[in-house]
């Protein structure tokens, strides 16, 4: 045969290149924890209303009030994610908050934050990440919205998360929900 008329796909170039992203995904979440104190929360390749992923290392009383109170309507996080790219600070967001969602999060220690979003074709990704005793700076948002980005690539083709990548999270109070 001349030319490449067929091609032989190899097994342990495909396992090597999950493993790496599995890695890759694994390291980012944990710098993102590292950053965010107080939590965060990560809608990963939203189709419609729903993520692939969703990570949330919010405490869990903050993750039930949030949910008693049918919060995930009147986010503004959610709302600028949606319409926005970039990242921006929640303080920038209050003029959005009719329900008081901020608000109600600084009674559990969120009082700083920041939502980015990310966006490569038709995928699209959202975030909120909080502090309790500072506001982020120019650079730590960057970083983060950088990781962001980065983690968006990196799983971009998964379809399925490793038991190691599960193991991972529940070791760092990360929550994963599969979309």
């Amino acid at each position: 045969m001349t030319g490449k008329a067929w091609q032989i796909k190899n097994p342990y170039r495909e396992e090597k290149r999950e493993v790496t992203q599995v890695s890759q995904a694994n390291d980012l979440l944990r710098r993102l924890h590292e950053r965010s104190p107080t939590g965060f929360a990560i809608g990963l390749h939203i189709q419609f209303t729903t993520p692939r992923y969703f990570f949330q290392s919010y405490s869990k009383e903050w993750l039930d009030a949030y949910s008693a109170k049918g919060f995930v309507m009147n986010d503004p996080i959610v709302h600028w994610g949606f319409s926005n790219e970039g990242s921006i600070r929640w303080r920038d967001l209050a003029q959005t908050d009719p329900l008081g969602v901020l608000s109600e999060a600084a009674k559990f220690g969120m009082c700083f934050g920041m939502a980015a979003s990310v966006m490569r074709g038709s995928s699209r990704s959202i975030a909120g990440f909080s502090r309790g005793d500072r506001e982020m700076t120019d650079v730590e948002m960057a970083g983060i919205h950088k990781d962001l980005r980065a983690l968006h690539d990196a799983t971009i083709g998964m379809q399925t998360l490793s038991p190691e990548i599960h193991d991972t999270l529940r070791q760092m109070s990360i929550y994963l929900t599969h979309g």
